[in-house]
């Protein structure tokens, strides 16, 4: 039985042994082994490995010094390991070495789990989960990674980027934090997160409204103050959109959990007229004598001062005479931002709604409540995230919902498609989606700035004062939307993705996970598409064509595509020429502009790391309709904790859905997409070995509680 060991990473590089500490040799030895850590469970290639530590030019004996290293460590790891014998912890793997190490024996396994449990509660709306799993990740992390290794090592792209998920993950603690009352919690991860990289401007946001909601807003107040300086001084650049709402939220002492939105109406309504836009006013209040308050005035048309003014303001009890009022303490305000276009545009660029779209009642009163929120905020503005898995219906319900809604924007509506899983062409650089926006505002070309900061400074200073509907359609990372989110209250943007975006959730984006329709919606569909007439002809031969859509909105619009090309063709001939399993996806193929299936789904699979996309063409092979985590292990040979990583990024995908906890399945058709990438990439032989692994699986641990999969077809 392998001994068990602790390995740190997130702070000093240290291995213990029991309440033994190893001396872990020379730096470039341990240099070696956080690269392993860093990278646990994965064989890192030796080129990589000479990259890392010879970060200049590597001598001609590099090799030769990875071997000796990989041994030393070996033997210190393993002291009874017999000579030459291969041992089980530092591993000879595909032309380079790898770590064998379980996931409570090293920190990092360990944060990387829990962090991904609080992202999944944090996208289901769990913030008291979330803020536990973010709270137990961060309680490893004492410092910068891997200390005590040369720092010409440490500066490698793979222990910056180990900081800036820690950097991350603190961030997202913070969001969950506010939702639950509970930022002094956070505030130690937060004040390492900017020492690490003062920067930072999502993770100062975080410290600021952090502070402030622990009852530090003075301290918060100075933060912000000097993050801007900073951000003037190194980059030339004023705070983005996501500090700049932290700052707001302050000063209007608007830090506490948000307030329930408006009580639903119907869905459907008929658009309003116009919200007032807020103004910004805090009026002085008074207190006792030994209560301190913030003291505002800043209406929305008045210019930019240099300096607001806090100071304790008291009411005189009867008989005392007033105290004497302290100094008032300066506070240097953001510097007035660049001057909008001069003739700012009303831009309608919405595409055209999809005059067939039927359903999707539930959704739509959601989307209605954060319409309502959004009208009557005066902070930070709304944003929806809506997604799903491809085919779903993402943007036909988002679009239907903006063209519902458009005339509560009275500045207008922008669409930018992001293109994160297009076919053809690559996903779009936030600068160039910047530029189509403030072309469509109104702002010369010769006006736009280059980089990605300045752009979104020039837009953010554009939309002050205006209320727009922002629709930033099929996202292909966080990272991409960021930049494009406006900063002032009374705007709503719609964001879709096929991806779950739990970075954008943790930061208060309102969450809308689009399920497959409902049996009575997907009639509804295709009687709507082909005609109710027809449908109502023959009902068993529509119930058919649905069950074998499974629900999904994109493949009922291809199958009604074809039957209202022959509307002389009986409903019942469709439903037979979906009855060929044999034929795959073949009935699904594209037809009068749409994608068919197989375009629909692929840039999602090519998205994929290697790891993940063989797990996924693997599950197909599965007898049942659903399987654990155990099985899923079996069939792809991989340890089980590496394989509950691989189906957690999986479901993040929409790839396939945990629908009982510890319970996977996939949407039917994109189970057969899966088995005709199965056929093509992996051999007969693999395929006939994973079968093994999984009939020896359910033969040693079988699985007592299979589960119905319900809604998910």
């Amino acid at each position: 039985m392998r001994e068990a060991m602790r390995f740190e990473v997130l702070g000093p590089l240290r291995v213990c042994r029991g309440d033994e500490e190893l001396d872990l040799g020379f730096p470039q030895q341990r240099a070696l082994l956080a690269l392993l850590l860093v990278r646990a469970g994965r064989p890192v290639l030796a080129g990589e490995i000479v990259d890392v530590l010879w970060p200049g030019r590597a001598p001609a004996s590099a090799m030769n010094v990875v071997r000796r290293y990989a041994g030393a460590l070996r033997r210190l790891l393993e002291p009874d390991l017999p000579p030459r014998a291969p041992g089980r912890r530092v591993l000879r793997r595909a032309g380079g070495y790898l770590l064998e190490a379980a996931e409570d024996e090293v920190d990092l396994l360990r944060f990387r789990a829990l962090t991904k449990r609080g992202k999944r509660a944090a996208a289901t709306g769990r913030s008291e989960a979330a803020l536990r799993h973010f709270v137990d990740a961060l309680g490893d992390w004492h410092g910068p990674v891997a200390m005590g290794i040369p720092a010409s090592v440490r500066e490698h792209t793979e222990f910056a980027s180990l900081e800036r998920e820690l950097t991350r993950t603190a961030r997202m603690a913070a969001d969950a934090a506010l939702l639950c009352g509970c930022s002094e919690l956070v505030l130690p991860h937060l004040r390492r997160a900017v020492e690490l990289d003062p920067l930072d401007e999502s993770a100062q946001a975080g410290l600021v409204m952090a502070l402030a909601a622990s009852g530090l807003q003075a301290e918060a107040l100075t933060a912000y103050e000097r993050v801007r300086r900073l951000l003037a001084e190194e980059l030339g650049i004023v705070p983005g959109p996501e500090l700049t709402a932290a700052h707001t939220r302050v000063l209007r002492q608007e830090w506490g959990p948000p307030r329930p939105a408006a009580p639903a109406r119907p869905p459907h309504p008929t658009p309003t007229g116009t919200a007032p836009t807020a103004a910004f006013v805090v009026a002085p209040t008074a207190a006792s004598t030994a209560t301190p308050v913030v003291a505002l005035t800043a209406p929305p048309e008045a210019a930019p001062t240099s300096a607001a003014t806090v100071a304790p303001v008291a009411a005189p009890s009867p008989g005392v005479a007033p105290a004497a009022a302290p100094k008032a303490v300066p506070l240097t305000a953001p510097p007035p931002a660049p001057a909008p276009s001069p003739t700012p545009l009303r831009p309608a660029r919405l595409p055209a709604d999809l005059p067939v779209f039927v359903g999707r009642e539930a959704e739509l009163g959601t989307l209605l409540r954060v319409t309502d929120a959004a009208a009557a905020s005066t902070g930070a503005p709304a944003t929806v995230l809506v997604s799903g898995m491809p085919g779903i219906g993402k943007t036909a319900l988002a679009v239907h919902w903006a063209h519902w809604v458009a005339d509560r924007f009275p500045d207008g509506q922008l669409h930018v498609s992001l293109r994160g899983f297009g076919a053809a062409e690559p996903p779009l650089e936030p600068a160039d989606a910047l530029r189509g926006m403030l072309g469509a505002l109104g702002v010369p070309a010769a006006r736009m700035p280059s980089g990605v900061d300045s752009l979104a400074g020039l837009y953010r200073s554009t939309l002050a004062g205006r209320r727009l509907l922002v629709l930033l359609d099929d996202a292909a990372d966080t990272e991409q939307v960021r930049p494009l989110l406006p900063a002032g209250p009374g705007s709503l943007t719609l964001v879709t993705s096929r991806l779950a975006l739990s970075g954008l959730t943790a930061s208060g984006a309102h969450p809308l996970h689009l399920a497959l329709l409902s049996a009575a919606d997907a009639g509804a569909v295709l009687a709507r598409r082909v005609g109710h007439d027809r449908t109502a002809a023959e009902p068993g031969a529509a119930a058919e064509i649905v069950a074998r859509c499974a629900r999904l909105p994109l493949a009922l619009a291809l199958v009604a595509a074809r039957a209202a090309a022959r509307p002389d063709f009986p409903l019942s001939a469709i439903a037979a020429e979906l009855r060929h399993e044999g034929d795959g996806l073949d009935a699904f193929a594209g037809a009068g502009g749409m994608p068919g299936l197989r375009t629909a789904f692929a840039p999602s699979y090519r998205r994929l790391p290697p790891e993940n996309a063989r797990l996924f063409r693997l599950l197909s092979l599965r007898p049942g309709p659903d399987l654990t985590p155990g099985a899923a292990a079996a069939l792809a040979g991989l340890p089980q904790r590496r394989t509950r990583l691989l189906l957690d990024e999986l479901a993040d995908a929409h790839l396939v859905t945990e629908h009982a906890p510890g319970r996977y399945v996939q949407h039917t058709l994109l189970r057969l997409y899966a088995a005709e990438l199965t056929a093509e990439y992996d051999s007969p032989a693999e395929r006939r070995a994973a079968l093994h692994r999984l009939r020896t699986h359910a033969a040693t641990v079988p699985d007592h509680h299979p589960t119905s999969h319900g809604d998910h077809p």
